[in-house]
């Protein structure tokens, strides 16, 4: 007999057993009688969860006086260890494996084989079946799947009938129901707090045998093919896939989702008597079995994205395939994802979305560019998240930290808040400054501007009070698209944002993607992938190249500006030639707009990021030429150190005050003295007090950060008295330690200047 025969028998039986009005105790006997008859098994047992123990509900074939008394721990025996690894066993002789416990009372001791299967609800074991023969034999595979599928109806059964309490019913011991403390990668720093919510929700199989099988068959034929349509498609999305990884995670998915083994195995669970729901889940669980018994990581990733694309395809056949943000976020949210997009992300509502936690993610990813601009806390690297995390759990995420609680202690969550609540007072002190003009106590004027990407970020100019937008980062633009963004689409961001502004500058950088900001639409340009990506293809240097692109681009803004100033600023800047030949370009469309009689921006500031070291040393031909400098700090430090600021074991190797860096700068802007061009910094840097300090002190004038730092530095900014600053400095500088932080943290205690 084939499994889906067999199988069949039993939920043929089955069904009439469910349909009767005999009640929850009584049914159970009936299953055991039924499974032991067509299976030819002397003994047939179902062990159910009740208060963190596994008891013996029902048995045909072992002393029925043991029923409701024969009870042991998860990892107790041969049945707690199906339980606690949620995985089957099939013994010849069981009382050879090392698990093995004896129970007297059961009458067990004639009996050498054994077969158990978990019976699983929501991802974990609630419950075991398992039946026993006399004679030493392995049970057939036949044999094992009509009980897994035997298993499936019985947590239906089990959860209806409610013979397990709530947090069981779940899936859930004592440990999975307790605080818990996961690590992670930080990816954005910052506080947040709020209910799980997961990016795609679970889908909840409300009916598991099948009244149709032929309906359910076509069903998941339908599903099939509209998963292989989708899955075709992924390659022209930007938000699939990490960074250049896109390509061979597509060929992966494309192999599963083609595979005919995998459609076979469900078709044959729909031959058992199983919807087409329960077919696929009946199916995943036997992945997950098999990923558990994976040594090599490779193979278990790709049985990772088997589980992605069974969740996908169960998603489709149960008509749920929007996210978590196609239904709205009722309350504060922790966001948990394996990966995340950035425009999925952007679909979220921002004033909801409190953090994120990702079981993959990385510092390069896209959605974390876009959530530091959103000023969304991210994790990522998160082991154990679905098997710890229910949705709507409570969680305290400290990204800074690198670490989420789950399910806090009352007093655990009292502290968190209240060290959330002294931080809102501070934003909240720092909120008084909107209006307040940042000089120095000696009366120097320091420009406090603001970094943004979104049109979204623009309303807090306003709540800040920055002095304008000293980088809008416009590649969001191109992350958040499946294809090269229009010119009337980039035209109307631009001139939003311009409107936004008012009388406040707005220093648009032109696009800076390619390296680790890949697209797919610019993907089968790059001939191989950079092997340092941060140093490759990308930005100024794509744009030149990509003649198209940089067109476009500069046509929008120009368009956008009409009437008006604008401020336009070119990254990754080599060598002077590249800033000349960009220029042209807008030199060009403006000669252009000009003759089809357009109406113009009133000025055109030109600008460049000093990013690359090598700009440092031919300044002097550049300087004549520009409007302004700024000096993107990110890159260049990594540039500096020859650190990759992408690797979480350089990432804090290399201190911003270390005399390398701040000797650099100074130079660079003591060459400017004299030129008439305003230099400035824009990047984390400037954003951190002591650091803020320290190029106050260098002579830097111009700082332009994140909106959350606008308060804290225009608050510094007036404690400062920039002579006996810059006095210190130069002295520090003459003579310098490793770093420069322990004394220029002394030096503010002894103002009491607060620093991070």
């Amino acid at each position: 007999m084939s499994a889906a025969a067999a199988a069949r028998q039993i939920l043929t039986r089955l069904t009439e057993v469910m349909a009767s009005r005999l009640h929850a105790q009584g049914k159970l006997d009936q299953v055991v009688e039924i499974i032991g008859e067509c299976l030819s098994s002397e003994v047939c047992s179902i062990y159910l969860l009740r208060e963190g123990m596994l008891e013996l509900f029902a048995t045909r074939g072992l002393n029925q006086s043991a029923v409701h008394v024969t009870r042991m721990a998860i990892g107790e025996g041969l049945t707690g260890a199906i339980a606690q690894k949620v995985e089957t066993l099939n013994l010849a002789e069981a009382k050879a494996h090392p698990d093995f416990q004896y129970r007297p009372e059961t009458g067990e001791e004639k009996f050498h084989s054994f077969a158990g299967v978990p019976i699983v609800y929501r991802e974990r074991a609630v419950g075991v079946l398992c039946v026993q023969h006399v004679e030493q034999r392995r049970y057939e595979e036949v044999e094992i799947e009509a009980l897994q599928t035997t298993a499936m109806v019985l947590s239906e059964l089990i959860a209806n009938a409610e013979l397990v309490d709530e947090e069981e019913a779940r899936g859930l011991t004592q440990e999975q129901t307790g605080p818990q403390t996961l690590a992670g990668l930080t990816l954005v720093k910052g506080l947040g707090a709020g209910a799980a919510v997961y990016h795609q929700p679970r889908v909840e199989i409300t009916q598991v045998m099948a009244e149709d099988i032929e309906a359910e068959r076509q069903r998941v034929y339908r599903a099939f093919d509209k998963m292989r349509e989708q899955i075709d498609s992924l390659a022209s999305q930007a938000e699939f896939g990490v960074g250049g990884e896109h390509e061979e995670v597509l060929e992966t998915y494309k192999m599963f989702a083609y595979d005919e083994g995998w459609s076979r195995r469900i078709n044959e669970a729909i031959d058992s008597g199983l919807t087409a729901e329960a077919a696929i889940e009946r199916v995943q669980q036997h992945t997950r079995m098999r990923m558990r018994e994976i040594d090599d990581p490779l193979l278990a990733d790709r049985m990772h994205d088997l589980e992605d694309l069974a969740n996908r395809l169960l998603r489709i056949v149960a008509g749920q395939i929007g996210t978590a943000a196609s239904q709205g976020l009722r309350k504060d949210t922790i966001l948990i994802a394996r990966n995340l997009g950035p425009a999925e992300l952007l679909e979220y509502d921002k004033r909801r979305l409190k953090g994120v936690i990702l079981e993959e993610g990385s510092l390069t990813a896209h959605v974390v560019i876009v959530a530091r601009a959103m000023n969304v806390p991210v994790i990522g690297r998160v082991k154990g998240v679905r098997t710890t995390i229910r949705e709507g759990d409570e969680i305290l995420l400290d990204a800074t930290a690198g670490s989420a609680i789950v399910r806090p202690l009352p007093q655990v969550a009292d502290a968190f808040h209240a060290r959330f609540a002294k931080s809102r007072e501070k934003q909240a002190a720092y909120a008084s400054l909107r209006d307040v003009e940042p000089f120095t106590r000696c009366g120097t004027r320091i420009q406090v501007m603001m970094n943004a990407g979104l049109r979204d970020d623009m309303s807090a100019l306003a709540m800040t009070g920055a002095d304008g937008v000293g980088l809008f980062r416009t590649e969001f633009q191109f992350l958040v698209s499946a294809t090269l963004p229009q010119r009337e689409r980039q035209t109307r961001l631009y001139r939003d944002v311009l409107d936004a502004a008012g009388d406040k500058p707005v220093i648009f950088r032109t696009v800076d993607i390619g390296g680790d900001k890949s697209v797919p639409y610019l993907a089968s340009e790059i001939a191989a992938q950079d092997e340092n990506p941060a140093m490759g293809w990308r930005a100024l240097r794509l744009a030149l190249e990509r003649e198209g692109l940089m067109k476009v681009q500069a046509r929008s803004l120009l368009e956008a500006a009409a009437g008006r100033s604008l401020y336009v600023m070119f990254p990754m800047v080599s060598e002077p030639w590249e800033f000349d030949a960009a220029k042209a370009v807008f030199d060009e469309q403006l000669a252009y707009l000009r003759a089809q009689k357009k109406l113009l921006p009133e000025r055109i500031h030109f600008g460049a990021m000093l990013e690359v070291p090598a700009l440092a040393e031919v300044l002097d031909m550049l300087l004549p030429k520009l409007s302004f400098l700024s000096i993107g700090t990110n890159d260049l430090t990594q540039f500096l150190f020859a650190a990759d600021r992408a690797n979480p074991k350089l990432a804090e190797r290399y201190d911003w005050l270390s005399p390398s860096i701040l000797r650099f700068l100074r130079r660079v802007m003591q060459s400017s003295i004299g030129s008439g061009v305003d230099i400035g910094v824009c990047g984390e840097m400037g954003g951190r007090r002591l650091e803020a300090l320290a190029l106050m002190g260098i002579g830097y004038r111009r700082l332009s950060i994140t909106p959350a730092a606008v308060g804290p530095i225009k608050e510094l900014v007036r404690k400062v008295d920039l002579a006996e600053l810059s006095a210190a400095m130069t002295g520090w500088l003459a003579d310098p330690q490793v770093s420069l932080r322990a004394a220029l943290s002394a030096w503010a205690d002894a103002r009491e200047i607060e620093y991070d």
